[in-house]
């Protein structure tokens, strides 16, 4: 079976913040006044006019820069890059372009300049509006930092604004949670994402656990009320994390989740692309900003490029579009990964009978809400 070259969009990574928070595990540096901005903004452009031959022509469909925290660059930084991927690639004209904003690096006017500069899509980090629950998560802005960011974006002309909000966070009760809903829901952002704290390996979280989060029961009842909360808002969930109103669901993100290929500019950034002999190959950029920076602007560096066999491509697909409320069809699954979803047709059938996922009438299969529950059983059990 042949693939079909699928959706194309393009990953920037703007590595540094003013200070790394316990709980991350992005590649992310702290910066202060010494970040090399000048010289990585100029690594970006070479990158950007080295991936165009990986492109290939084919049309991009959306742009994200994401960190590391994007907002510490200036706006004529950030116009710059923009420029430079529309002069390099063949950027679509209605691509969408996010950018991650956290609000306490944003001053008044940044995202105004922002907007200016070509990001039409704003991604808010306000992980709480509960000055106790920042504080515990190590974050450098207070609730008043978030509300004057959405009313910055808004006066700034965004009609496509995302929200971030985390739960079961150190010491936060259910009300707690409940609040930061009601709050966002007041504001009425077009898409708000909704993730729960893990503690991931590499993070200092990890290392020294909290001694107070809620424990797995408080978290279940925490995502199931604030999750009702937010469809009873009028937000539609379409990914386990991902709430938006019609016609604003990310698309960028919708191309991860839907296995689609994605090009990979700055410190540690991935790419994904997929040849016409449809063979899979990913490859990565140096994680450290500062040998990206020698490698890139000394034309030394070539990425290694990675074939997935079919075996990987069949779970990396599935772990991906387990993620979507919608679920995936039998056509999708073979048109993105050229098998047929026979080969995945017995740990199929054993997570249907345990109740982790169904199939529907026209033959889409979609994880139950006990699916979504344990949602990582449910994408584990399709592992090579």
């Amino acid at each position: 079976m042949k693939f079909e070259v699928p959706p194309l969009s393009l990953y920037i990574h703007l590595p540094w913040c003013v200070r790394k928070c316990p709980y991350c595990d992005f590649n992310s540096h702290t910066a202060g006044d010494a970040a090399p901005r000048s010289r990585y903004v100029a690594a970006i452009l070479d990158d950007l006019a080295n991936e165009a031959g990986r492109a290939d022509g084919r049309s991009v469909e959306s742009i994200f820069l994401g960190g590391g925290t994007p907002s510490l660059f200036a706006p004529e930084e950030i116009e710059q890059i923009i420029d430079a991927a529309k002069n390099d690639l063949n950027v679509a004209a209605d691509c969408e372009i996010t950018m991650e904003a956290n609000p306490g690096t944003v001053e008044r006017g940044d995202l105004a300049g922002f907007q200016r500069a070509g990001v039409n899509r704003i991604s808010l980090g306000a992980q709480s509006f509960n000055n106790e629950m920042l504080r515990a998560l190590g974050r450098i802005h207070d609730a008043a930092d978030s509300l004057a960011a959405f009313d910055d974006a808004c006066a700034a002309g965004f009609d496509s604004i995302n929200i971030d909000l985390m739960f079961a966070l150190p010491g936060q009760s259910l009300q707690v949670a409940i609040e930061d809903i009601q709050q966002v829901c007041a504001l009425k952002p077009p898409h708000v994402s909704y993730y729960q704290l893990t503690l991931e390996p590499n993070t200092v979280f990890f290392k020294r656990p909290p001694g107070n989060l809620p424990d797995d029961d408080l978290s279940w009842e925490i995502q199931e009320h604030c999750h009702r909360l937010l469809r009873d808002a009028g937000y539609q969930q379409y990914e386990i994390s991902a709430f938006a109103t019609e016609g604003h669901r990310c698309r960028h993100n919708l191309n991860y989740w839907t296995f689609g290929d994605y090009l990979a500019v700055g410190a540690g950034a991935h790419g994904k692309i997929t040849g016409l002999d449809g063979v899979i190959r990913r490859y990565q950029k140096p994680a450290h900003p500062l040998t990206y920076i020698e490698l890139i602007l000394g034309g030394t560096f070539k990425p290694l490029m990675q074939a997935l066999n079919a075996e990987d491509a069949g779970f990396e697909y599935l772990l991906n579009a387990l993620r979507l409320s919608a679920g995936f069809s039998e056509s999708a699954f073979s048109r993105s990964t050229g098998l047929k979803l026979a080969a995945i047709g017995e740990p199929l059938a054993k997570a249907k009978a345990d109740g982790l996922i169904k199939e529907s009438a026209n033959g889409v299969w979609q994880p139950t809400p006990l699916g979504f529950r344990f949602l990582d059983d449910l994408q584990t059990r399709f592992l090579p």
